[in-house]
């Protein structure tokens, strides 16, 4: 029915059985629906218990609520709920004077996409909760433990998928190839002066290297308290002493 609400003009009223404020427009919006040949457009009422895709498409949190629908874009009818009102409604064409919903909250944009998926999930684990405890006999705790391993493992396998993207995607630093910035070119006789100047400088350090060596040499025996003065001997004051 979504796709066909897509195409031509609608009337659409969201209602629930056990809702008596649905229960007491029923009347009013079967006469109405005599009017839709008449009127050129289509009027259909959607369960919300029986189609909760549809009604999450257009955030149903109001019972009854009623949508007029027209080639794609949507407003909600707030007027009074009687057959003539409607009537006027649509032969008038009030429903020009009402805005539209928004492109972004709208029944076909992608976020009330995923509302109605959610609210599609919802019924299905419903549904799936009575199987369970109806038909096979598992007990409620049992029930609840089961939909709990279930989101457990469904949350892990989401998980690894989601990190194996993002690594894909956005891969970590140790393992990108190592970017060096592009190095520019010497001409042959910048890196032949270059290597001389180096040269030169080496040549220069070692000789500063060595006199300071010589240098402290000389200042270690000048400050020793221990050096011994030599005199000379000479070879007469050897004969004495022989």
């Amino acid at each position: 029915m979504w796709r066909e609400l897509l195409q031509g003009e609608w009337m659409v009223e969201f209602y629930a059985p056990w809702c008596p404020a649905c229960q007491n427009l029923q009347p009013e919006w079967e006469k109405f629906a005599e009017w839709g040949e008449d009127l050129e457009v289509k009027i259909a009422k959607v369960d919300v218990t029986e189609q909760p895709g549809l009604s999450g498409r257009f955030i149903i949190t109001a019972l009854p609520t009623i949508y007029h629908c027209k080639d794609g874009e949507f407003r909600r009818y707030q007027g009074a709920r009687t057959k003539t009102d409607f009537i006027n409604f649509i032969s008038e064409q009030e429903w020009k004077s009402i805005e539209p919903v928004s492109s972004w909250f709208g029944p076909s944009s992608f976020l009330m996409s995923s509302m109605s998926a959610l609210f599609q999930l919802s019924m299905w684990i419903r549904h799936c909760h009575g199987y369970l405890t109806e038909k096979v006999g598992i007990p409620v705790w049992g029930s609840y433990a089961v939909f709990a391993l279930a989101t457990l493992f469904s949350g892990l396998i989401l998980g690894l998928i989601m990190v194996f993207l993002a690594d894909c995607i956005c891969p970590s630093k140790r393992h990108r190839p190592p970017q060096y910035p592009h190095s520019r070119k010497l001409a042959p006789e910048s890196a032949q002066l270059l290597k001389k100047l180096d040269e030169e400088q080496e040549a220069d350090e070692e000789d500063i290297s060595d006199d300071e060596m010589e240098g402290k040499e000389l200042s270690n025996r000048s400050s020793s308290p221990y050096a011994v003065r030599q005199r000379p001997v000479t070879a007469a004051s050897t004969m004495d002493k022989s």
